[in-house]
Formats: structure tokens, C-alpha cells, sequence
């Protein structure tokens, strides 16, 4: 598997993903429609332009957030989490529209072994997410329960 074991993580690493992604009106409309969610800020386009101060639907912050989390799985996580425990501080500090482009960074920010399981250890990761000019659009600490190298395994 690609995704890292409990041992390969670092406090304090920094994991900048390859992984980018043009997020698109049909992104938009799907996921809302998928969690039926109703909101006219991501639906309803000339709702978005004669009521709002954006002129122009947003992104559902819950596609941005699985978005962010789905970038780093990838490099981190593919084939070596066991369950995500939680996530926390979820932040938006700045509107996602159609047609940016998001990429994403990941933060280790702690770990430590699990005390009822030996073959693995909780990892606390911060996630974020950014648009083509660098500006911040998401946050997220996200807690991963995360398998131990198996035995043998270099």
C-alpha cells in the first residue's frame, strides 16, 4: 500500500500533495443534490447574484472539506488507516467558488500509540486547503486511527 504507517509519520512534517483540482458547478450541484441539501447559496445561481455578496454560488463547504481530506489520502493514508476518529477545528476562512482550483497541504501535528491496540497509533494531522492564488479556504485537524508496520515489513 502507498499510505504511510504509524512509525512513517513526523511531528512537524509538512506534506505539500501533488494532487490539484478544478472544482466545478457540476461538483456543486451533484454534492448538494446527493446530501439534499437545499441551500440556494450553492444551487441557485441568480439567487447567488441578486441576494448575496458573493454575485456567485460557493461551494458546499462539506464537498470542500471531503475535497481537502480526499487530496492527502493519496500520499498519507491510502491502504494504512484503520478508521478517522474525528475531525476538528473545521474552519472555511475564505469562499471556494466554481472554477478555482484547490491544492492542499498536510501538517503531522501529533501521535501517539494507541492504548488498546498494539498494532497501531492515533495520528492528529492538520489539512489545508488553498486556491490557485494561495489564498486559505479550508482547515481541518482530522484524528486518523493508523496501522503499525506488520512485522517484517521494511
Amino acid at each position: 500500500m502507498a499510505g504511510l504507517y504509524f512509525e512513517d509519520f513526523e511531528i512537524g512534517s509538512v506534506h505539500a500533495h501533488p494532487l490539484r483540482r478544478t472544482v466545478t458547478e457540476m461538483d456543486n450541484m451533484l454534492f448538494s443534490n446527493l446530501t439534499l441539501n437545499p441551500q440556494p447559496l450553492h444551487i441557485d445561481r441568480h439567487f447567488c447574484e441578486t441576494e448575496t455578496e458573493w454575485g456567485q454560488p460557493l461551494m458546499n463547504s462539506l464537498f470542500t472539506l471531503g475535497l481537502m481530506i480526499g487530496i492527502s489520502v493519496n500520499d498519507l493514508t491510502v491502504g494504512t488507516t484503520i478508521a478517522n476518529l474525528g475531525m476538528t477545528d473545521v474552519r472555511f476562512p475564505n469562499p471556494l467558488f466554481q472554477g478555482d482550483t484547490v491544492h492542499v497541504e498536510t501538517e503531522i501535528v501529533s501521535k501517539r500509540e494507541s492504548r488498546s491496540r498494539p498494532d497501531a497509533g492515533i495520528v492528529e494531522m492538520e489539512h489545508r486547503a488553498f486556491k490557485q492564488d494561495d489564498t486559505l479556504v479550508a482547515v481541518c485537524r482530522r484524528q486518523a486511527f493508523m496501522r503499525k508496520r506488520p512485522e517484517g515489513k521494511a
